[in-house]
């Protein structure tokens, strides 16, 4: 599905000497300089009534402007389901989602229904001529937590540029494999597994990817962490972990080969057996709201079944 978007305006007489794309960002502030210099590239841009498709065009200053584009929306195929949503926050602009373990963001292969898009499409009809149904970034299936979703193109092509310029407050919580004796930081480039295409991995060729943590509380056998992104790659917390040798509770992906720490007690480690997801959740949120460029911020406690691990493994412990 797409969406066409008309803007007009004129340059102002100090855009003298400046690029194009450069002016139109002056022009526009709703949106980022990189998608106004798609739209030129694609030809959706007029000036003085005729197409200008080079962005490092000089402009005099005084032209009309004519923005005339075509946005790609949600698939096709993506359908409303009534799904029931835990809605921490929702104005106009944006909304603040808690996502459960097992639900899946985007509709794909193996996972056409059930998903957030379905849900949110339900919710709100609006969000279809949103790219992707206003998700800018997003959770795996098995983590739990804060997820934000953009109403208007604006208040996407906002979350997305802060996404970019990495001041979206993103914080974890997680528990980790092993005993942690203090807090650090994994600055590794995370890329695709060079076998395994499914799966991610520390590599050269990879994404610079940068996680702090901080030890919350140690156990026998694993600790409770506090993780800050810089970065948003795939699955980069669990790849982080798992490179420094204490991979996520739960986690069978990238936790390697599952076994039991030494002496744990019986109620413990059947919790530990039947802990079949990823301990990971994404309890804290903040950024500039789109509209009133304010700083907002949100938090939600651990599900219920990583406070019930955390009590046990304290239990056991002690």
């Amino acid at each position: 599905m797409s969406e066409t978007l008309q803007l007009d305006g004129q340059l102002p007489d100090d855009a003298l000497g400046l690029r194009l794309d450069q002016a139109l960002a002056q022009l526009f502030t709703d949106y980022s300089r990189g998608q106004l210099t798609k739209w030129i590239k694609a030809g959706y841009v007029s000036v003085n009534n005729h197409i200008v498709s080079r962005p490092r065009e000089s402009v005099n200053g005084g032209e009309q402007i004519i923005i005339t584009a075509t946005i790609e929306a949600v698939d096709d195929s993506w359908v409303a389901e009534a799904i029931q949503l835990d809605i921490i926050h929702e104005d106009d602009d944006v909304m603040i989602i808690n996502k459960p373990a097992g639900m899946v963001v985007h509709p794909g292969a193996g996972n056409h229904n059930g998903t957030l898009v379905n849900a949110l499409l339900n919710h709100s009809a609006q969000l279809e001529t949103i790219p992707r149904a206003g998700i800018v970034h997003r959770l795996d299936k098995g983590t739990t937590g804060l997820l934000m979703i953009a109403k208007t193109l604006q208040a996407h092509n906002s979350l997305v540029s802060q996404l970019q310029e990495r001041t979206v407050l993103r914080q974890y919580q997680a528990i980790a494999v092993g005993v942690l004796t203090a807090g650090g930081t994994v600055d590794e480039p995370i890329g695709r597994h060079n076998i395994d295409r499914k799966r991610m991995a520390v590599t050269g060729s990879g994404k610079p990817s940068v996680t702090h943590y901080r030890v919350e509380q140690r156990f026998k056998a694993h600790t409770h962490i506090r993780c800050n992104l810089e970065t948003g790659r795939t699955h980069q917390i669990r790849v982080h972990m798992a490179h420094i040798r204490h991979p996520l509770l739960g986690d069978s992906v990238y936790g390697g080969r599952f076994k039991f720490p030494k002496g744990v007690n019986e109620q413990t480690r059947e919790a530990i057996k039947g802990f079949n997801r990823q301990a990971l959740h994404a309890g804290l949120l903040g950024f500039i709201h789109p509209k009133t460029e304010q700083e907002v911020s949100w938090q939600v406690n651990m599900p219920d079944d990583m406070q019930a691990m955390l009590a046990l493994l304290a239990q056991d412990t002690d």
